[in-house]
C-alpha cells in the first residue's frame, strides 16, 4: 500500500514530464544537436531560479519532441512513474503552439497523446483526457488560429487552458477564444494568481468562465474573492514542489495550503512539471507529509477534492472516491 493516496492529477504539462534522460534519447533519435555535453550537465541546468529561466529551458528542450512517436513516449513515460505513485486519473495540459511553431502537425500531438492515454487505461486502469494549453506571451490571434486548426478534433479533448508567463499578460485578452472553445463544448481553466496578482483570479472567472483556477495561491490575499472561491466551489490545482522550486513560496514550511484549507478552499495537489521541479504527484503528496505534517485524513481530503475538480463523469468519480476511502482505511488499519 503506497504511503500517499489515490488521486487525479489536474495541473500537468506533459513537456514539463520530458526527464534529460529522454531528452538525450529523442535528440538522437530525431537528430537534434544539444547545447549539453551530457545528461548530468543538462540536469544541472535544471537549476533555475525563476519562472522565466524555467520557461526558457522547457521551450529549448521541447525541440527534441517531432513526431507522433516522440510524443506517445513522453507521455508514456510519465503515465508510468505517476502511476507507481497512486495516479487513477489525469488530465493532461499540453502546449501545441510549442510544437506548431517548428512545423510539427498538431495532429501528431495530439495522435501520440491520446494513444499512450488509451494505452494507460487498458493497461493501469487510469482515466483522463487533454487539456490544450494557449501560450498567454503569444498574440491572442495565434491562441484563436490553433483553436480552429484543431476544433474538427474537439472530442478528442476535454478542455482549453492558459498557462506561460502570466504577469504582463492578463486573462482578459483571451476572452473571445475562451467563448468559441466553450461553444465548442470544451471545459475552461487558466493560470492565474501564481506570479500575477488576485485581479487575474477574479478575471479568469468573469471574464473566461473558468471552472478551474491553475495555481491560485495569490486568492489569499483578497478576501472577497476567496468568500467567492468557497462559495462557488471553485477548484484551486496547487503544485506545492512547483511553488518552491519557483519561489512562489521561500520554504515549503511556509505554503499556504493549510491556510488554504482551513478557509475551506476546494485545493488540489497536483506536480505541474515534475521532471523540473523535482517531484510527480505522489512526491507532492510526500511533501505535505512531511514538510507541513498533513496527516491521512488532509491527504484523503485533497484526494477527494481533486476527484470532485475533474471533469470525470459521475459514475467514474464514484468510484474513485471509493478509492481514496479505502485507502485511508487500510491506511487505519495498518
Amino acid at each position: 500500500m503506497l504511503a500517499t493516496p489515490p488521486t487525479a492529477e489536474l495541473h500537468l504539462h506533459v513537456e514539463g514530464t520530458l526527464e534529460p534522460e529522454l531528452v538525450f534519447a529523442l535528440a538522437e533519435r530525431n537528430d537534434v544537436d544539444l547545447p549539453f555535453a551530457s545528461v548530468d550537465e543538462l540536469r544541472a541546468a535544471y537549476s533555475f531560479g525563476s519562472l522565466q529561466e524555467f520557461l526558457d529551458l522547457y521551450y529549448a528542450c521541447t525541440a527534441v519532441l517531432q513526431t507522433e512517436r516522440d510524443f506517445h513516449d513522453l507521455a508514456w513515460a510519465y503515465l508510468e512513474r505517476a502511476h507507481a505513485q497512486g495516479l487513477r486519473h489525469v488530465e493532461m495540459f499540453f502546449d501545441p503552439q510549442a510544437h506548431t511553431s517548428r512545423d510539427v502537425d498538431v495532429d501528431e500531438v495530439i495522435d501520440g497523446l491520446t494513444r499512450a492515454l488509451a494505452e494507460a487505461r487498458e493497461r493501469f486502469g487510469i482515466t483522463g483526457g487533454l487539456i490544450l494549453c494557449f501560450l498567454r506571451h503569444l498574440p491572442v490571434g495565434d491562441a484563436a488560429a490553433t483553436l480552429e486548426s484543431v476544433a474538427h478534433r474537439a472530442s478528442d479533448l476535454v478542455g482549453v487552458g492558459l498557462d506561460s508567463s502570466e504577469v504582463g499578460f492578463p486573462p482578459a485578452a483571451f476572452a473571445r477564444v475562451f467563448e468559441r472553445a466553450r461553444g465548442l463544448g470544451l471545459h475552461v481553466v487558466a493560470h492565474a494568481g501564481e506570479e500575477g496578482p488576485p485581479s487575474y483570479v477574479t478575471d479568469a472567472l468573469d471574464l473566461l468562465h473558468v471552472e478551474r483556477v491553475d495555481h491560485g495561491v495569490r486568492s489569499l490575499e483578497d478576501d472577497t474573492l476567496v468568500a467567492r472561491l468557497v462559495a462557488d466551489r471553485v477548484p484551486l490545482t496547487v503544485c506545492p514542489l512547483s511553488n518552491l522550486r519557483l519561489a512562489v513560496v521561500s520554504d515549503l514550511a511556509e505554503h499556504p495550503l493549510p491556510r488554504m484549507l482551513a478557509a475551506g478552499l476546494l485545493v488540489t495537489v497536483n506536480s505541474d512539471d515534475p521532471a523540473y521541479f523535482g517531484g510527480y504527484v505522489g512526491d507532492n503528496y510526500q511533501a505535505l507529509r512531511d514538510v507541513l505534517g498533513l496527516d491521512d485524513d488532509a491527504l484523503a481530503l485533497l484526494a477527494e477534492n481533486s476527484v470532485e475538480a475533474s471533469f470525470a463523469d459521475a459514475g467514474r468519480k464514484a468510484e474513485l472516491v471509493a478509492e481514496v476511502r479505502a485507502w485511508r482505511e487500510a491506511r487505519r488499519a495498518a
